[in-house]
């Protein structure tokens, strides 16, 4: 609590008490860098100052000004979260821990940071920061990766937790862990507690927390059929329960290597409905690479031109739709299309 005057970052979530930009914060803040995330929480209360403009916002939209942040389901829940605030609850955030954990897509860890920087209540948090402290400072050596790790360190957090600042305390600890107790290279020389740090005291700095590491990503090879006429090309919108739900890409063929023939290329245009142009020369396939969490993505996009526009019946049967490039410039899209237009131009 001493430390953290003097050390704390300027950020505008700080400076707030309002449990809807608190929660903005939080959700944009998930699996991201606060660099990162901060224009986009200006951009979202700009576009969406209010709970009820998100609520009301077409899902498109939302996820169009989410694009780049990754993680798309957030997107999604963010919206559905606000209607639920709207619809059932007057558009006023439930003021304690409890309640607000019955909001979709919000998890004891958002729950405690909304409930004490938004009302002080004295529950305490635990993200990935926290776990780092805790066990260094206590030689906590249990998996954290473990989700029955978790009733241990929520414990030790609940104890630890100020009685008469919860909420400053619980910004406190994970600022600590943000940029002094960091994963790697921390800064134990100037470290306030480090007399009381059973990792620095006992050389194990570098083994705290002990977490498990994750499955190795696996490598899914996407062909994109990027097929064009006139001023436009052809997009569908991703349904089903694969990555990038609701965003728009081309036309996609998965395959078990990086390789497409030819043949399979023109077979599988035709199958579209499609006839490709024999006076325009193709350029060579473009190849891109993209890393999600717990996958890794090697895209050849091959650019295909074509004597006439595809027939409606495959539009209807595929899901294809022709845009222009002012149209798809408002589409949301994976991260590795925008790169992909950009580059190309269109």
């Amino acid at each position: 609590m001493e430390w953290y005057p003097r050390h704390r970052r300027d950020l505008p979530w700080r400076h707030t008490h309002d449990p809807y930009a608190i929660w903005l914060s939080e959700i944009i803040l998930q699996q991201t860098r606060v660099q990162q995330g901060l224009p986009y929480y200006e951009k979202f209360l700009a576009a969406y100052p209010t709970v009820h403009d998100l609520a009301a916002a077409p899902e498109q939209e939302v996820l169009r000004l989410w694009q780049g942040l990754g993680y798309y389901s957030r997107a999604r829940n963010l919206r559905h979260t606000a209607q639920q605030v709207v619809n059932e609850y007057g558009g006023q955030f439930p003021g304690t821990y409890a309640e607000l954990l019955k909001l979709r897509g919000i998890g004891p860890y958002t729950a405690a940071a909304i409930a004490s920087f938004a009302y002080n209540e004295r529950v305490g948090v635990l993200d990935g920061n926290v776990y780092r402290v805790l066990s260094r400072v206590f030689g906590i050596t249990t998996d954290i990766a473990a989700p029955s790790t978790r009733k241990e360190f929520q414990q030790l957090a609940d104890q630890l937790i100020s009685v008469e600042e919860p909420g400053e305390y619980n910004q406190a600890i994970m600022e600590f862990g943000a940029i002094q107790c960091t994963p790697v290279n921390p800064d134990c020389l100037f470290c306030p507690v480090r007399e009381q740090c059973f990792a620095f005291q006992h050389g194990m700095v570098r083994q705290l927390p002990v977490k498990t590491k994750a499955k190795a990503a696996r490598t899914r090879y996407f062909q994109y059929f990027v097929l064009r006429h006139g001023n436009t090309v052809y997009l569908r919108k991703r349904t089903g329960k694969d990555i990038w739900h609701s965003l728009y890409d081309f036309w996609l063929t998965e395959t078990p290597t990086v390789e497409l023939s030819a043949l399979e290329l023109l077979a599988e245009t035709e199958r579209l409905g499609g006839r490709v142009a024999t006076n325009r020369v193709s350029e060579p396939a473009a190849a891109m690479k993209h890393a999600l969490s717990h996958q890794k993505v090697e895209a050849r996009f091959h650019e295909l031109w074509l004597e006439e526009p595809l027939p409606l019946t495959a539009l209807n049967s595929f899901g294809l739709e022709a845009f222009t490039s002012d149209q798809i410039e408002q589409l949301p899209k994976p991260v590795i299309i925008t790169n992909y237009l950009s580059s190309k131009g269109i």
